[in-house]
């Protein structure tokens, strides 16, 4: 009876999630994403023997979704044992600003306890890890080095290394999975916006980077978890795919999503890029800047509560107008925006903040080093090429999907 109910749900899943897909059309452009798409958290009947009869924690957030239904509530309704939720930065329903500490708690809707990974620790205890036989990661990624959740997965999968526990991760398409660009970064720059030597746009799944990982010795000590990763079906690295949920709370669809690598790096300037509006991710502005195109005035916002120029008329560029098709198929970061805006600042020597965050978030130096001694786009993307190459090559060896880029018209 237990199997036959099984099989039963599989198929309705298998169904349910094939004929419920996102083909948002934009005009002289489509991305499209193919109805077998699914998402390593959708092939059930790939990881439920291993969990059904064990203690699972799970490091998740809003985007954990199976079709419609978070993937705790699913699997809690299938009488799963669910020891412990991890929750990283913006927390587990993903409401929280960036960068704001994240509270223990319990989660009301099944009672289960939460431990957050943002707060006063990164990495879970061997306490929280007590009697737990598998720790489950399953978050949408957005493909950037400096985008947090990569970083917490380090860390929990360094915790299930040294306490012998096995680690999964449900796979999920990267969005700018499709290229790799950047700067890769300097060891002496490492942070939680930058653990490992990678560009900053990797062009890798999550399951795909967690490999790496594992494999190049970067949990330190020569220490390896036990790592499973559920793929996912019918994917490559040129797909296009529309996340159906907020990954964060500043990015508020796949035009956000695929300017964030090339506008991020102004969140280490005085510039806003739309905290604090509708549009996250997507405008440019500056109090003082020397521009009549655009205006706009950043107010508090869920997620954005303290936004950067808070109530002053920042005048600058609107980046809606722009095709997310036409930017996607750009497939690089462009560093046209830093460079313009810098060139144009009237405060030049304010520009960057005294924080050395820009510094953090590139990398390394010599990105701020070339912007300020006037280097052209191509001086620059030329100075990332040997390493980036490098990169390229190690890369390859963690690839589970196809990697061939070709966007249609």
């Amino acid at each position: 009876m237990k199997i036959k109910f099984f099989v039963v749900f599989f198929s309705f899943l298998n169904f349910y999630c094939s004929t419920n897909k996102q083909q948002p059309a934009l005009g002289k452009f489509t991305i499209e994403q193919p109805p077998s798409l699914q998402v390593g958290a959708e092939r059930l009947d790939l990881y439920w023997p291993l969990i059904q009869d064990k203690k699972v924690a799970f490091v998740v957030n809003q985007t954990s979704r199976m079709g419609s239904m978070h993937v705790i509530d699913s699997l809690h309704s299938l009488g799963l044992d669910i020891a412990r939720i991890f929750a990283p930065e913006h927390g587990f329903r993903g409401t929280a600003d960036a960068g704001e500490k994240i509270k223990d708690g319990r989660d009301i809707a099944t009672g289960i306890p939460i431990t957050s990974l943002y707060g006063k620790k990164r990495k879970p205890s061997a306490e929280d890890l007590a009697g737990v036989d598998w720790v489950i990661f399953d978050i949408q990624d957005v493909g950037a080095r400096f985008y947090t959740y990569i970083s917490s997965m380090h860390y929990v999968m360094q915790a299930c290394a040294e306490q012998g526990i096995s680690f999964m991760v449900l796979d999920r398409p990267n969005p700018n999975g499709h290229y790799v660009d950047g700067p890769v970064l300097d060891p002496a720059f490492q942070s939680f916006v930058g653990m490992h030597e990678i560009p900053v746009v990797h062009g890798m799944t999550v399951g795909e980077y967690a490999s790496m990982v594992n494999e190049e010795g970067w949990l330190g000590e020569e220490s390896k978890c036990d790592l499973k990763v559920i793929p996912c079906a019918g994917y490559t690295h040129q797909t296009p795919y529309t996340i159906p949920i907020k990954p964060s709370p500043n990015l508020p669809n796949n035009r956000a999503i695929y300017l964030y690598p090339s506008l991020c790096f102004f969140e280490g300037t005085q510039v806003s890029i739309g905290r604090g509006t509708d549009k996250q991710f997507q405008l440019i502005g500056l109090p003082d800047y020397p521009s009549e195109e655009f205006a706009f005035t950043p107010m508090p916002k869920p997620g954005a509560r303290y936004p950067k120029h808070q109530d002053q008329l920042c005048k600058g560029f609107d980046l809606t107008k722009r095709e997310e098709a036409v930017i996607r198929k750009e497939a690089r970061i462009n560093l046209s925006y830093l460079i313009e805006v810098y060139e144009n600042a009237p405060k030049k020597d304010q520009f960057f903040l005294q924080s050395n965050f820009f510094d953090k978030l590139a990398g390394g130096e010599s990105l701020r080093e070339q912007v300020k001694a006037g280097w052209s786009e191509q001086q620059i993307r030329k100075s990332w090429e040997p390493e980036l190459s490098q990169f390229k090559q190690k890369r390859k060896k963690y690839l589970l999907y196809p990697d061939e880029f070709a966007v249609k018209d």
